[in-house]
Order: structure tokens, then C-alpha cells, then sequence
């Protein structure tokens, strides 16, 4: 029986040319298999791996030691420093050498020792890396976690499997987030906690063995060029939600009356995600909701001769 394939045709950053461009600069103390995608200004230093099925766009840099492992769809301007091993098997005791694969957009950075592990034989058998995220030392994605664009990853942060997080989203250094955990639009994770509860969009969370939510991430929405209604009606929200307790029907009516009738696009954000949360358990809305493997397929790729 045939694998399935793994990418969708838009996620594939390059064509497999006939000969790599003159730009391409691979040192020769790097071992780069024939049949992998080097996209045009693509700089490899010494020591590195890379494996057949990497597909890499253009303009992007492997200082030393970089080890891709296929299948694997990067896109371009994407920095790898010393160390980084990305696209390598999933520590998931359910997978059994399908051809799952992760999926990076462009103009990332991942720092010394990132490591991001392919997925694993559930969902769509794909991990998933935005476009313009900091990655620091030492950070590790798990296996069919899905990042999202302008993320950050401080040092020593550990996504378990399956975790979300949406853009903007900030996990400080030496955190750890529970599989299967999400972690909302601009939301702030101080460092040393762990996470095992979903965090709302724009809320900000503290503490280290029974983390809770604080307060807003203000300076990150004033960053991110939120309206200053909205802010004010997430301010609301969070003194509703976690001040008065409120149940959560309650407070809808009560920010919609206080908008004419419709929250803010960001208010709505809050409470859809809160409503969603409280969907799940264990303070998480996406576990225990199965989702049966399908894999992303693709056209077949031509291989170079």
C-alpha cells in the first residue's frame, strides 16, 4: 500500500530544480543528500545534515551543526544556529515510520539547540512553525504542535504534543506547556511555570506550580496596535471572568449590552475561546476531543535526476 503523502501543494516553498543555483554555498564539511530542494541564496556552514525529503526556499542560513530531517517544508529567510535539530522523529510510542513532516514559514529564528519534532500518526501528521517567530536557546516543539506567526519561544521552553499557540503569543524562559494546551492570541507565559490549563487571548499568566491568570498583557496588545476600545473591553472581560466569576452567558450579555449589542472583535476572541475552553477538561478545550489521523496529501514531488 502506498504512504500518503504529506504536504498540500501550496505548502511546498520550492520546485525541485534541475541544478541548484550558483547562489547556493554548502560547505564541504556538510553532508546535503542530492535529492534535497535548496532554494536560491541558501548558505550552509560546516557539520550540517540534510536529509532527501527537506525542501528549503531561498535565502536561508545554516550556521554549523543544523541537522533537517525530512519530510520538511521551510520557506525562506529562515536563520539556523548551532545545534538545531529540526524534523527529527516525533517521541510519540504511536508512530511507526509514516511519513509525517513539519511545515516552517519564513523569516524565522531558531537559536542554539532548537529542537522540533515532526508529527506524530494523529491529526494531519503534521508540526507546524509560523512565519517570524523567535525560537531562544534550547527550546523544543513537540510533535503535531502548531506555532504561529510572530511567536516567541524563550530559552529552555518546552511545547508538549499537540500544543497551539496563536500569534503573537509569548512563552517565557524555562516554561513548560501541557500537550494538548493552547495558548491564545498576544498571551504572555511567565518563565519557570507550567502550564497545563488553556490561556485565553491577550491574558497574561503567572506562578510556577499552580500558574494563574493575573492580568492583561497590555503592553502587548499597545504593541500589537489593538484600539484602545478593545483593550478597555478585555480589561472588562478579565475582571468579569476572573474577578466576579461570572458565568460565562452572563458576561456575554453583559459586554454585548455595554458594545450596542456586539462585543469587539477582541472581546469576542475572549469569550469565544473561553466558551470553547469550557468544552474541554481539564481546563483544556481540545482534550479529549479525538481527531482521526488524516494525512495532508499532495501532487508527487519529480525528482531531480
Amino acid at each position: 500500500m502506498p504512504k500518503p503523502a504529506l504536504f498540500g501543494a501550496n505548502e511546498m516553498r520550492a520546485s525541485r530544480p534541475a541544478a541548484r543555483a550558483a547562489s547556493i554555498s554548502i560547505h564541504p564539511l556538510s553532508d546535503v543528500h542530492p535529492q534535497a530542494v535548496l532554494g536560491a541564496g541558501t548558505k550552509i556552514g560546516p557539520f550540517c545534515t540534510v536529509g532527501p525529503d527537506v525542501v528549503l526556499g531561498s535565502n536561508n542560513t545554516l550556521d554549523s551543526h543544523v541537522v533537517l530531517s525530512g519530510p520538511c517544508a521551510i520557506g525562506s529567510g529562515n536563520r539556523f544556529w548551532p545545534g538545531c535539530v529540526i524534523g527529527g522523529e516525533p517521541q510519540d510510542k504511536g508512530w511507526h515510520e509514516a511519513p509525517t513532516g513539519t511545515v516552517i514559514g519564513d523569516d524565522n529564528q531558531f537559536r542554539e539547540g532548537v529542537t522540533v519534532h515532526r508529527g506524530a500518526e494523529k491529526e494531519d501528521g503534521v508540526t507546524r512553525i509560523g512565519s517570524r517567530c523567535l525560537l531562544m536557546s534550547n527550546a523544543h516543539v513537540a510533535h503535531n504542535c502548531r506555532v504561529g506567526d510572530d511567536c516567541m519561544l524563550v530559552n529552555g521552553v518546552l511545547l508538549g504534543g499537540h500544543v497551539h499557540m496563536h500569534d503573537g503569543a509569548i512563552v517565557s524562559g524555562n516554561s513548560v506547556v501541557h500537550h494538548f494546551a493552547t495558548v491564545g492570541t498576544l498571551a504572555f507565559v511567565s518563565g519557570g511555570g507550567k502550564l497545563v490549563r488553556d490561556l485565553p487571548p491577550y491574558m497574561l499568566s503567572a506562578g510556577t506550580d499552580n500558574p494563574t491568570v493575573k492580568t492583561v498583557n497590555l503592553v502587548g496588545m499597545q504593541r500589537a496596535g489593538i484600539p484602545d476600545v478593545e483593550i478597555r473591553g478585555v480589561k472588562l472581560a478579565h475582571r468579569l471572568l476572573y474577578r466576579s466569576r461570572k458565568p460565562i452567558a452572563e458576561i456575554r450579555k453583559e459586554l454585548e449590552a455595554k458594545f450596542g449589542g456586539e462585543c469587539p472583535p477582541a472581546v469576542e476572541r475572549v469569550l469565544s475561546f473561553v466558551e470553547n475552553q469550557s468544552g474541554g477538561r481539564n481546563g483544556r478545550g481540545r482534550d479529549g476531543k479525538k481527531v482521526p489521523y488524516e494525512p495532508v496529501s499532495i501532487h508527487p514531488i519529480r525528482r531531480a535526476a
